[in-house]
Parts: structure tokens; sequence; C-alpha cells
């Protein structure tokens, strides 16, 4: 659009001049030369040039009326971006005021108060304009501009009026018709997705290892990493969910060679491994402390990579004892994954060594077989191949990435790890870009990083005796400190058997998981079961039994409202209270804040909007009635309306409830 009005000025300018020779030569075409009027070549071309100019204004004016026209084109049937929508309203504007200003990105902010006289949101460019105007010469006051850029804006269904205030703040006010008709489309279709390009997203995480229990340090990335999913899916993105596994290595060299020991049977008989964990203590002990047990532990990697068939038995059930605990602990915190360990990438592994060097990519260092992820060969290399011919994390790594992309076309890659393998993963990008796997005009590749999980101490979480805490001794802990906070409130004589179950599995993962998720995903964060269970401030306890009192209230109406579209046809959505109109803005955010955090992939920000949207049910509830009853309990009268702006509130809050990984009951 600025492009298109920035034409328009220079045409218009050409067109002046002109039209203003035309006039002097009192000439209404230039092939109208009298023989008594001596036009000279050039004067001629320039009039030729005006007819020109004056057809190319057309088709420009034609060009920029069409974009406007799609710029405030809305359908209320979908789901709007507000910030985006009013970016495009205010850039339209600034490029009619001041077209040699027209390229500035547009400042949009959202008003904290959302019941302020200052309006919603805000666009912020006028003291920047005047900065940038001044050093070119031009001294013009903020305000004057942002009275200019005021008078330019084009009408949208969705603003009810812009005003300039103070030095130079240009308010906008939403429409409430815009609020209504927005949120009632919400209730009738349910929350749909926002439009955006879609991709082929693949996204590494949780990632633990064979023969290992999960334990804490696995939390965080199989938490971000499910949310992350269930964030691109909403936004319709294809999504693939990898647990890249460490299947594959010297380790299992010892865990064969202690399993032919300890059961010789194993081929025939199941080996009964209750605790794969002390299995591998076991094993790595006598590997430490015997020689001979080393010996054959290496000797069983060659045979396991040269696919020998006993190998590869005792390594399938090694893994498969591994598989059997890692599926509890998914299935306890409603993750879905697919496994793709290290080993199979093995011959993919052979299959990038020869790519690299047929690109005379790897170098000799001392042996091993290099590649520098840069031509300037900065930083770390990567150890493509080792001196005894073996492969590594490089390696597989490179691998991995070369089959996301050129094997499963994925053209978004996600990899959710902790901050501490940064250097390793920008190596490992850098080195697919420099070898033409990777191309950032096509691909896009995200580190998510994430900070350490530290106990009430400062320090990484530990068990007291200073072991790794266990994934799975976390979540039962968690369990037990549910339950006792549901017994004080006195819900286990409330509640059926069932509906308290629910409801202590529904707090106890959710507390676990909205504690990692509402901090900004870099910071370390300190782990508390008693601040994760405090039912004040933005915890999942609060937001949990804020969502349950709002699904009571329907249910206390003494009416049926499970069919919405019909309570529709017979009652309107009014926003007539300010706690009202307040509650309604705050949910319209809902899709800006999606797209924020699919933007930068971080969390919190949803969580923050949650808490945001729940204080202000709380304030709306505390002030307007929804259900009137009399002295003896008996219902007087029912607001409709409002019942359905908590209907709309709940139907938000499952869906970001959802993206989290939270499951809300109707009963707590």
């Amino acid at each position: 659009m600025s492009s298109l009005i920035t034409e328009l000025n220079k045409l218009s300018c050409l067109e002046n001049v002109a039209t203003e020779l035309c006039a002097k030569m009192q000439l209404s075409n230039p092939r109208e030369c009298s023989p008594f009027v001596k036009c000279n070549d050039a004067v001629i071309e320039l009039l030729i040039e005006n007819t020109k100019l004056k057809h190319r204004l057309a088709i420009i004016n034609q060009a920029i009326s069409a974009e406007k026209e799609s710029v405030l084109k809305i359908n209320i049937n979908s789901a709007l971006l507000i910030t985006e929508h009013l970016e495009n309203i205010f850039s339209q504007a600034i490029g009619l005021a001041y077209p040699a200003f027209s390229q500035i990105p547009v400042i949009i902010a959202a008003v904290n108060n959302v019941a302020s006289k200052y309006g919603d949101y805000q666009c912020n460019n006028a003291m920047g304009l005047a900065k940038k105007m001044k050093e070119t010469g031009i001294n013009i006051t903020p305000r004057e501009i942002a009275v200019n850029i005021q008078r330019c804006c084009p009408a949208s269904p969705i603003i009810e009026k812009i005003e300039v205030a103070g030095a130079g703040f240009v308010n906008v006010f939403l429409s409430k018709k815009y609020a209504v008709d927005a949120l009632t489309n919400m209730l009738r279709v349910g929350i749909s997705p926002p439009s955006v390009p879609k991709k082929r997203v693949l996204v590494d995480f949780s990632s633990p290892n064979i023969a290992k229990q999960m334990h804490v340090g696995h939390l965080r990335s199989t938490i971000i990493g499910e949310s992350i999913c269930r964030l691109l899916e909403f936004l319709q993105h294809d999504v693939i969910r990898i647990n890249h596994l460490g299947d594959w290595g010297t380790q299992f060299g010892m865990l064969i060679a202690h399993l032919e020991d300890r059961f010789p049977h194993f081929l025939t008989e199941s080996p009964p491994i209750g605790d794969l964990q002390a299995f591998y203590k076991e094993s790595k002990k006598r590997f430490d402390d015997d020689d001979d047990f080393k010996k054959r532990a290496y000797n069983h990697v060659v045979t396991l990579q040269a696919g020998d068939e006993k190998s590869i038995k005792a390594w399938q059930l090694i893994c498969d004892v591994s598989r059997q605990e890692f599926k509890k602990i998914y299935n306890r915190l409603d993750v879905t994954i697919k496994e793709r360990g290290e080993s199979f990438y093995q011959s993919r592994m052979l299959s990038i060594v020869e790519f690299l060097q047929r690109k005379d990519l790897l170098e000799l260092d001392d042996g091993r077989k290099i590649m520098w992820p840069n031509v300037k060969k900065s930083g770390i290399p990567l150890t493509i191949v080792k001196s005894d011919g073996g492969f590594t994390y490089d390696t597989s790594d490179m691998a991995a990435i070369r089959h996301r992309i050129e094997e499963e076309l994925a053209n978004w890659l996600i990899y959710v790890v902790d901050s501490g393998q940064s250097t390793h993963f920008n190596s490992i990008f850098e080195a697919a870009e420099r070898c033409g796997i990777v191309n950032l005009n096509m691909h896009r590749i995200d580190h998510v990083q994430f900070g350490v999980v530290l106990g009430e101490d400062g320090k990484k979480f530990k068990t007291r005796s200073g072991d790794t805490v266990k994934l799975s001794d976390l979540l039962d802990e968690g369990m037990k400190y549910s339950l006792k906070q549901l017994q004080q409130r006195g819900r286990d004589q409330i509640l059926s058997p069932k509906e308290l179950s629910d409801a202590q599995e529904a707090i106890a993962y959710g507390c676990i998981k909205y504690a990692d998720l509402c901090h900004n995903r870099i910071s370390d964060y300190v782990f508390s079961f008693d601040k994760m269970l405090d039912d004040r401030g933005n915890t999942a306890v609060y937001l949990l039994y804020t969502y349950t009192r709002i699904c009571s209230i329907a249910r206390s109406s003494g009416e049926d409202f499970t069919n919405l579209s019909k309570i529709l046809d017979t009652f309107n959505l009014l926003l007539e209270h300010e706690k009202e109109w307040k509650l309604a803005k705050t949910l319209l955010k809902l899709y800006d804040i999606i797209m924020k955090c699919s933007n930068g992939l971080y969390l919190h920000f949803l969580c923050e909007y949650c808490f945001e949207v729940c204080t202000a049910f709380t304030e709306f509830y505390d002030s307007c009635y929804c259900i009137e009853k009399d002295k003896s309990g008996r219902i007087i009268k029912v607001h409709h309306s409002r019942i359905l702006i908590c209907e709309v509130t709940a139907a938000v809050l499952r869906k970001c409830f959802y993206i989290l990984g939270l499951n809300p009951v109707a009963k707590m």
C-alpha cells in the first residue's frame, strides 16, 4: 500500500508539471500543434508523457482503492487479529499523511487498563515521526502529527472512535457491536484459529535415554514441547512430534554383556528386569571395575553395529523395557510423541559422511574427520568421524537434520532442548546451512532453549540424598499434595470418588505443567508444591477453580444451556455494564496472544493471558448478578446475556488450557 501511495505522489507531481506546460501553450493535446506555434521535440515528448501518466494514475488509484478494501474487509466469522488489523489501518493512515515516512513500522499497543478513558489500543508513532522529521529539517509537534494520522484513518467496523490525547497518543476505542458479533460467533461455531500460512513442522522434544529413568531434567522439554505442538496444531500446521531417544552407543555394549550374564536364556525367556536404572548401575560398575567385562562390552558394541542377530535381540529387549516406563510417564502427562532414536539414523550417518566428503567439507584432524560450521573456520568444529571410525552426536544430528528436511519435507524444525546445548545446536544449524541442507529462505529452525529446575534452596533440584529426582516420583508427590488440598477444602465429602480422582489428577499434573510454562522458558525456576498449589495468584489451581465456578453458573440457573445456538436465537449477548465490557475486550485478545506465542514459541504469554481472563471474570462476577434469588433461595431472575458471557469465557479458557496441557474438570 505505502509503495503505491509513494508512486502516486511522484506521478501527481509529474502530471502537474506537464499539465502546466499544456496550459501555458494553450494545448489540450500535444498533437494539436498549430503551424503558428513552434513546439520543440522535448515539449512534445513531455506532453505525450502526460497522457501516459494520467493512464498510470488511474491504474494506481484503482489498485489503492482495491487494497484499501482488502485491508478493511473483515469476516466476522473468522478469528480476527486485532493488532494486525490496526497496524494495517495506521500504516495506510501514515502513508497518506506522510508518504515520505510510509515505510516506518507501525507501533500498536494494547492499553493495560481496558476500562480506561484512554481507549483500548494506542498508535504510538507520533513521537518517533516528529523526531525523524526534525532530522530532515521539518519541525512539527507530535500532537499535530497524531491529528493528521487520525484524519487519514479509514473507517473500520471494529473501531467505535479514534481520539488524540496528550502529547500525541492516538487512542482507539473498539466497537461494542463488533465485540458482540465476535463473541456470539465463538459460541455458535467454536473458537477457530486465525489464518496463517501452513507449514510442515517437526518438533524434537523430551528425548530421554534408554536404560535410564526419566527424571526432572526431562520435565521441561516434555512439557514445553507438548504445548508447542498443541499450539501449532491449533493453528493448523502439519506437526510431526519426534522423541529423539538415546538408544545407540557404547553403553549398550555393557548392557548387553550384563544381560547375557544375568539372564543367559534371554533369547527364549523374557528377562524380568524390574528396575532398569539399577540394572544400568550394575553394568556400569562392572564396566568400570572389570577389564575383561569392558572388553566384552566393547565387542558387543561392534557386533550390535554390525547387525548381529543376538546383539540386536538383546538391544531390543532393553529398549522395550524402557519404552514401557516412558509410556507410563507420557500417559500421565497426556503427551503424544513418536519415537525415533539415534539408531534410526545409523545408515543415514554413513550417508551424511559421504555427502560431506563429496562437497569437500571434511578435514583430517589428528585422525578425526571434522567439519567447520562456517567458511571462516571460527568456533568449534564438528567431529563427524572419530579417530576409531565411530560416529558422534554431531554425526547423528547432521544426519537427522538432513532426513527431516529432505525426507520428512519439514520446512520448520523446532528443537526443544536445554540452554546448555545452544553452542552445539548453533554449530549444527550453521553447518547444515553451509553444506546446502538448510536454506533459510525456505526453512525456519528454532532452538527452543530453557533453564533448569531449581530446588527451594536455589540449587539444581535434587532428592535429599543428592540424587536426581525421578519424574514418576515427582508426579506421585504431586498427587499426594493435591489430594491433601482437596481434603482440606472438604471436597472429598462433596465429590463422588470418580470426581475426586479427576480433580486430584487435574490439580496435580496441571500445577506441575503450569508452574513450568508460566515462567519465561529462558529462566530457571524454583520448584515448590506449596507455591504451585496456592489458590491465589497466577497458578493452575486458581485458574482451574475459576473455570469450575464458571461451569457451575449455567448449571445453577435451572435452565438448559447445552444448546447455545438455541439460547442465542432467543437472547442477545449484551455488554452494558462496565465489567461486562472489560471482560469482553479481554476475551477478544485471544488471537493476538496465540500469534504472539507462536511467533516466539513462548508459552508464558498464554499463561499470563489466562490469569488476565480469570481476573477480569472475577471482577465481572463480583459486580454483575447472573442469577438473582429471593431470601428463600428461589430463582427470581436469570440474566441470560451474562450467562452467555460466562459460557464464552469458559470456551476461551478451555482452548487455552488444552494448549497448555491442563485438564479442567466441571466439578472441583
